[in-house]
């Protein structure tokens, strides 16, 4: 079989990554690596042994498949260049910045035919493919996807840049439609939000209850999954994730006690999660994660498997990120008084609650323009 011609546009923190993972794939060819700094495409396409371009039109016609690691307010139109042509792409998440451009690009992919995966790495992450194993039908989701400011992906908010992992994962879990969606949000270092949490409905009664933070001391990724099964821990930084389930005496409404000290903390908890409460340590795939996203886009071009995350999934987290940022602007922080310094200016009514730079509330909306539109 003739390897796949692909490319690698963006090799940046995470675009090295996909081209050195590329270039070791025996199937792969790989054609080329973009940036606009032609120093860090020389040094990359040095260390792949390819050759380093610094405009994607010249990719063009030359690669069966191309993934895209540029900022996310380019990705409408690299993205939808290769699309346009037919050639299969894999675009770092979020898909776009806006629906509307999302929309576009999974209408140029069906309308060519082409394969459109997005960079949603956390489908590959051990911790979820080990609770595919056995699985729980969640009816109360919590997640933190906490992490310091790296001065990274600021052309957007840390709903697209984070919490969309967390969009998109619940998607994946509960089929019901969303109900509703309640937000709200910090700026802390510029005019997009650094600091989120939401709260989300679905017509089942499901509940998934997240926060996000990129202005956080410690970096967390963990996710709390509760349902009729059990309940499940997912530590997505580790690749860990733990099961716990109710023993069959628990489940007929029975909890036997006999010959445990109640007087003795240790010797209750060694009996609850022992013999009323079955825990699982669960191992998933093991493997980068990256790696494995790249393998099934390769065989996602070869038509061997579908992509793990597709056009149209992605798109679906795409909207409610956008349902979310609707909730979070439209919320009115009340003033406090008492927590401003002497003498304090005039309060605006806002919808984001900005961060030490600004000790007044501001509104990232014209006052004219109605809250959500």
């Amino acid at each position: 079989m003739r390897r796949l011609r692909v490319g690698v546009v963006g090799v940046g923190y995470l675009g090295r990554h996909h081209a050195r993972l590329l270039a070791a794939m025996p199937e792969v060819d790989l054609v080329g690596v973009v940036d606009v700094s032609a120093g860090r495409a020389a040094a990359v396409a040095a260390q792949c042994a390819t050759a380093a371009l610094d405009d994607y039109r010249q990719l063009v016609d030359r690669v069966d498949a191309v993934t895209i690691a540029v900022p996310t307010t380019a990705h409408r139109e690299v993205a939808g260049a290769f699309l346009d042509r037919g050639i299969a792409t894999l675009v770092e998440k979020p898909m776009t910045r806006t629906v509307a451009e999302a929309e576009e690009l999974v209408g140029l992919a069906r309308a060519t035919g082409a394969v459109l995966q997005v960079g949603h790495i956390e489908r590959f992450n051990p911790a979820l493919r080990a609770l595919e194993a056995l699985p729980i039908r969640p009816r109360y989701i919590s997640a933190e996807r906490l992490s310091t400011y790296t001065f990274r992906s600021t052309d957007i908010g840390v709903v697209l840049d984070l919490m969309i992992h967390d969009l998109d994962l619940i998607l994946a879990m509960i089929a019901a439609p969303v109900h509703s969606v309640q937000a709200v949000g910090l700026s802390l270092f510029g005019a997009h939000e650094d600091v989120a949490n939401t709260w989300i409905e679905f017509d089942d009664g499901s509940v998934a209850n997240l926060s996000a933070s990129r202005a956080s001391y410690a970096a967390v990724r963990k996710m709390r999954i509760w349902g009729a099964e059990g309940y499940a821990s997912l530590d997505f930084a580790a690749g860990r994730a733990t099961r716990v389930r109710p023993s069959e005496p628990l489940r007929r409404g029975r909890v036997d006690l006999d010959g445990v000290d109640l007087a003795q903390p240790a010797a209750i908890k060694e009996h609850l999660f022992g013999k009323v409460l079955r825990v699982d340590h669960l191992e998933g795939q093991s493997g980068e994660p990256l790696a494995l996203e790249l393998e099934n886009f390769v065989r996602a071009v070869r038509g061997l498997e579908p992509p793990r995350v597709s056009g149209e999934e992605a798109l679906r987290a795409l909207r409610l990120a956008e349902q979310v940022l609707r909730s979070l602007e439209g919320h009115r922080w009340e003033p406090q008084a008492a927590a401003a310094p002497s003498p304090a200016p005039a309060a605006e009514a806002g919808s984001i609650l900005q961060g030490p730079h600004a000790w007044r509330i501001k509104s990232l909306r014209s006052s004219s323009q109605p809250s959500g539109q």
